[in-house]
């Protein structure tokens, strides 16, 4: 399943946020990289112990913890801390799939990274190329949304961000890992929750609303993982 999530931060925000990394120290990404994805990436990150780093991805992670669409979507158990990241001047990163478990730094937590969440931090109309191509069983999605939107998206995806030949594409990333670990019964759990959601709104007394979040909970209860 792959699933927009408007408006994590507001316009203003995101200015505010690039001004602040237009002004800072940057490092190369690969730094954080598993071997066989370092030699397809290029581009530039921020340290992940850099304050920034640090008050972005908690404002990511608060927001998104209260955001209805995500939580039903992701079912989220635990979120690795975000990272931030910068394409400019052709920078880009080839085909991949991300590693299976990312190990917090300086930590001994582990998170599984069932979903990858890109958060788009620059206006499209700034940069050129930058787009967030993921291939899966939907297919073939080419992603660039407006700033302050994310995306969410199976773990398991190959995927790439195509080479940014103008101007200079921000973006936060991080992993989230789910109460329930398979992407199809996620897909379910969030059509149900949805379809629950319409029905308590237009039909708020409709009997066959209990037997329906019944049977929800009863998945949930069945396919949680934790």
């Amino acid at each position: 399943m792959l699933l927009a999530i408007p408006q994590v931060f507001t316009l203003e925000e995101t200015t505010r946020i690039r001004e602040a990394l237009e002004q800072t120290e940057w490092e190369d990404g690969k730094a954080t990289a598993g071997y066989q994805s370092a030699r397809a990436k290029h581009n530039l990150q921020l340290p992940e112990d850099h304050p920034l780093t640090r008050e972005i991805g908690e404002a990511i992670v608060h927001r998104l913890w209260q955001h209805p669409l995500f939580m039903s979507a992701a079912l989220p158990n635990k979120i690795f801390p975000p990272l931030i990241n910068c394409y400019t001047a052709g920078g880009a990163f080839d085909f991949h799939i991300d590693n299976a478990v990312r190990n917090v730094r300086n930590g001994v937590e582990r998170v599984r990274t069932d979903l990858s969440t890109t958060v788009f931090l620059s206006d499209p109309d700034t940069y050129d190329g930058g787009e967030l191509v993921i291939q899966d069983t939907f297919g073939t999605q080419r992603v660039k949304l407006a700033a302050g939107d994310a995306v969410i998206y199976p773990g398991t995806s190959l995927h790439k961000v195509e080479p940014v030949t103008r101007g200079a594409r921000y973006a936060a990333f991080f992993w989230t890992q789910s109460l329930v670990r398979e992407d199809s019964q996620r897909a379910l759990l969030f059509e149900m929750d949805t379809a629950i959601q319409n029905l308590t709104r237009d039909v708020p007394d409709h009997p066959s609303l209990v037997q329906l979040t019944g049977a929800y909970h009863n998945l949930l209860r069945r396919w949680v993982d934790v």
